[in-house]
C-alpha cells in the first residue's frame, strides 16, 4: 500500500509525534510511506521535517507554511501534490489538519483511466464532530475514512460518517525510550527536588483551558496534608507567568512548585522523577501522548474523566479517575503518595497496558485496517506490495 501522510503545520507539537510514530509503524508493516510537510521558518528550529528525517523519512514534498483553507494561496502546493500522487502511485492520503485535508482532496482528484486516491482524516479531538454544515461535510462525505483518538470517540463521531469507515485507535509510545527506570538523582537535584520529596507531575502547555487554577488549588490542599509533596510542571506557554507562576506565589506555594519548562533531550529522565502523574484536560492532541509516556515509564496516574482519559487510565488498575474538584484531586494524589506498594502495583499495570494497547505496532495495524476500508469505500482496494513496489 502506498501512503502519503501530510500536515500543513511545520511545528513539532500536538499531533506531529503521533503522525511520525504511525509512519514508522506502517513502514515496518511493509507499507510504502511518504511524508509531506513544511520546513520551519528558521534554520535549525525543531519541526516535523527534521523529526521525519531523524526517522529515515525524507519529506517527499515540502509544503508552503500556512494555516486554514487557502484556495488561491495553496494552488501551487495542490498542483505539486497532485503530481506527486500521480508520479508515486499514491493510493491513500492521510491528513491531520483542515488545510492539508483540503489539499489532499484537491490532489486526489479523479484521473481518467486511473483510480482515485482515498483520503483519510485524523480527528485529534476527544469529542464528537461539530454540527456545522462545513464540519459535517468535511468529516462525512469529505473523507473516505476517519481516524479518531479512541474507540469511544469513534462511536461519538459515527453519526457524522453516514455509514462510512471510522475507527478509533489509541496513540503510540516508544516503549524502549520510556522504559521504567529509577529516577536519576542528578536530574532530581537539578530540578531542585530533595531525596525525600514525593512528586506529583504534569506535562502540559500552560494554557487557560488546561485548568491550572484547579491544579494549584488542589496542590494547596495536598501540601497541607503531606509536607514532603512537591508539584512538577513540565511544559511551556507564553502565559505561564500569569496562569501558573503568579497564582502559585499568591497561594504561598511557589517554593513547592517546580516549573521545569519545555524539555527535549532529558525529557524521559525528567518524567521518571514523577511519583504520581496527573492529567486534567487534553490539549491539541487528544491521544494525550504525555499520559501514554508516563504509563510506559510505569508511573501511576490520577486523571479526570475528560475526553479519552477514562479509556486510557483504567480506574483502580493503572491509576485513579477523580472528580474535577481540588478536594478530589488532592485526596487521590495523597492516597497514592502515601502508599508506595499501591504505586508500584499500579505503575507495573500501567507499563503492561502501554506495551499492549499503546504500542506503535498496534496503532499501525489498526490504521492499516482503516485504510483498507477507506480504499474499498472509495472504490479502490489496496494493491499487493509486489505491485506497488514495481512502480
Amino acid at each position: 500500500m502506498r501512503v502519503l501522510l501530510l500536515t500543513g503545520d511545520w511545528k513539532w507539537t500536538g499531533p506531529a509525534g503521533p503522525m511520525l510514530e504511525l509512519a514508522v509503524g506502517l513502514r515496518e508493516r511493509g507499507c510504502d510511506v511518504a511524508v509531506a510537510c513544511p520546513e520551519p521558518p528558521e534554520r535549525g528550529a525543531r519541526g516535523v521535517a527534521a523529526e521525519a528525517r531523524a526517522r529515515g523519512l525524507e519529506p517527499a514534498l515540502v509544503l508552503g507554511r500556512g494555516r486554514g483553507v487557502r484556495p488561491f494561496a495553496d494552488a501551487a502546493d495542490a498542483r505539486r501534490l497532485r503530481a506527486l500522487v500521480a508520479g508515486r502511485g499514491v493510493e491513500l492520503l492521510h491528513a491531520w489538519h483542515t488545510r492539508d485535508h483540503v489539499l489532499a482532496l484537491r490532489a486526489a482528484g479523479v484521473r481518467p483511466g486511473a483510480r482515485r486516491a482515498a483520503v483519510v482524516r485524523s480527528w485529534r479531538k476527544a469529542e464528537p464532530v461539530p454540527g456545522t454544515p462545513w464540519d459535517r461535510w468535511l468529516f462525512g462525505p469529505g473523507c473516505d475514512g476517519l481516524l479518531c483518538v479512541s474507540p469511544a470517540v469513534a462511536e461519538w463521531c459515527r453519526p457524522a460518517r453516514g455509514g462510512r469507515p471510522v475507527r478509533g485507535a489509541f496513540g503510540a509510545v516508544d516503549a524502549e525510550r520510556f522504559a521504567p527506570r529509577a529516577p536519576d538523582p542528578a536530574v532530581r537535584a537539578a530540578l531542585g527536588l530533595a531525596p525525600g520529596d514525593l512528586v506529583v507531575g504534569i506535562v502540559a502547555r500552560v494554557q487557560a483551558h488546561r485548568r491550572f487554577e484547579l491544579l494549584l488549588d488542589a496542590a494547596v490542599r495536598l501540601f497541607r496534608a503531606e509536607p514532603r509533596a512537591r508539584l512538577l510542571v513540565v511544559g511551556r506557554g507564553t502565559r505561564r507567568g500569569s496562569l501558573a507562576e503568579a497564582p502559585a506565589r499568591r497561594l504561598g506555594i511557589a517554593d513547592r512548585v517546580v516549573f521545569a519548562g519545555y524539555r527535549a533531550g532529558d525529557y524521559a529522565d525528567v518524567l521518571r522523577c514523577i511519583d504520581v502523574f496527573t492529567y486534567l484536560v487534553p490539549g491539541s492532541d487528544g491521544t494525550c501522548r504525555a499520559l501514554l509516556e508516563a504509563a510506559a515509564c510505569g508511573i501511576p496516574a490520577v486523571a479526570t474523566r475528560r475526553g479519552a482519559l477514562p479509556e486510557i487510565v483504567a480506574d483502580g488498575e493503572t491509576g485513579t479517575l477523580a472528580d474535577e474538584t481540588p478536594e478530589a484531586l488532592a485526596a487521590a494524589w495523597g492516597r497514592l503518595l502515601g502508599d508506595p506498594d499501591a504505586r508500584r502495583a499500579l505503575g507495573a499495570a500501567a507499563r503492561k497496558r502501554a506495551e499492549t494497547l499503546f504500542s506503535p505496532a498496534r496503532l499501525a495495524a489498526e490504521v492499516e485496517a482503516l485504510y483498507a476500508d477507506a480504499l474499498a469505500s472509495s472504490g479502490a482496494s489496496p494493491r499487493p506490495w509486489s505491485e506497488t513496489s514495481s512502480r
